[in-house]
């Protein structure tokens, strides 16, 4: 009897009396490294890198495990874009806003002053053209995005001093992540970037008069409001920051497609989870530090307008400088104008309501 008639008449059962057995090609197991830019004790935003490494792992079986590194460990944490276009290391989990230095559309692809908020930026990524536009300007550096994680809008971070008008920000030293602090140096400050790990010393020994991290939650973990009694709000050169996981791009290209499928769900799933997580201990956090003593203030009004339009007149001067900025930065624009019509009729009315109300 030949091997196809066996197959076709015999069923798994006499195939395997008959001591004939399809061939099985096994999957080799995968290990990747993932390094973060920020550090264990920032239990939210470290976390959605081993949820994202977790969920990998569970949908391969076990056989595509990622190991995660908290900043510092295999290198810097503003070292991890050099390191995933070196292959150093297979994957990264950042603010992509971090490595404007590199290029200004790094902060597209996380957060620039008076942007986009976190649903819009969701959508323009996953329903808008972000997503291509992005990994066409990462390809230059051998990298995949996907997203994973925003915090949502942030609060514009802690002083010494109180700010009453744009003239008390002249030669402020203000730690300021990514883009904004371009903007920020623009109105009289003086931008500072220091990790988050590496804030609260520099706040406390007086290096800087204020600093920005994320909100409630992590500010508070962090002490800030031991060393600066002013907590200001809103941040608006994070209206919606977007974190990444960077994929080496040789690395990503050897995976199968159900792996390729699975990094990319699971880094859905992280997205989803950083946000989450970020809403729901943020109020509480917020309502200790109140109760503390903290100073709860608006941004003076003037400050807010030069702060937009020092932003407007830095996108115009990138669009005629930077040919990969006036190529994104014309879609983002669009796009924004067209959520901004839309969030004034429905979200926003919904929610200057219900926060009038008395719940």
């Amino acid at each position: 009897m030949d091997r196809r008639s066996l197959i076709k008449n015999a069923g798994i059962a006499g195939i395997l009396a008959a001591g004939v057995a399809p061939a099985v090609h096994a999957q080799a197991a995968i290990r990747w490294r993932l390094a973060s830019s920020f550090p264990k004790s920032l239990d939210t935003i470290f976390k959605a890198a081993e949820v994202f490494a977790d969920s990998v792992k569970k949908m391969s079986g076990g056989k595509f495990e990622i190991s995660v590194h908290a900043a510092g460990e295999l290198m810097p944490p503003f070292g991890v874009v050099d390191g995933v276009q070196q292959g150093s290391v297979e994957c990264a989990h950042t603010a992509p806003y971090y490595f404007f230095g590199k290029d200004p559309c790094f902060a597209l692809g996380c957060a620039i002053p008076f942007g986009l908020n976190s649903r819009q930026m969701t959508a323009w990524m996953y329903e808008g053209n972000g997503l291509k536009l992005m990994r066409e300007f990462y390809a230059k550096y051998s990298i995949v995005n996907f997203p994973a994680g925003n915090t949502g809008a942030q609060m514009g971070g802690w002083f010494r001093k109180e700010i009453k008008s744009v003239k008390d920000v002249k030669g402020l030293k203000f730690r300021i992540g990514g883009f904004g602090g371009k903007v920020f140096e623009r109105i009289g400050g003086v931008p500072q970037s220091i990790p988050g790990g590496e804030i609260y010393p520099a706040l406390e020994k007086g290096t800087i008069d204020a600093a920005e991290w994320v909100g409630p939650y992590d500010d508070q973990k962090l002490g800030f409001n031991k060393v600066a009694p002013f907590y200001y709000y809103p941040g608006w050169w994070e209206g919606g920051p977007q974190l990444d996981v960077f994929v080496n791009q040789k690395a990503y290209d050897g995976l199968s497609p159900e792996n390729k499928a699975i990094v990319e769900a699971a880094a859905s799933h992280a997205h989803i989870f950083m946000q989450a997580r970020y809403d729901a201990v943020n109020p509480v956090a917020l309502k200790q530090l109140v109760g503390a003593g903290t100073k709860l203030r608006p941004f003076p009004a003037d400050m807010m307008s030069e702060s937009f339009k020092a932003a407007m007149g830095l996108y115009e001067e990138l669009n005629s400088t930077n040919e990969n900025w006036k190529k994104i930065y014309a879609d983002f624009n669009k796009f924004r104008a067209d959520q901004n019509l839309w969030f004034r009729f429905t979200e926003m009315g919904f929610d200057r309501f219900m926060q009038s109300q008395k719940l």
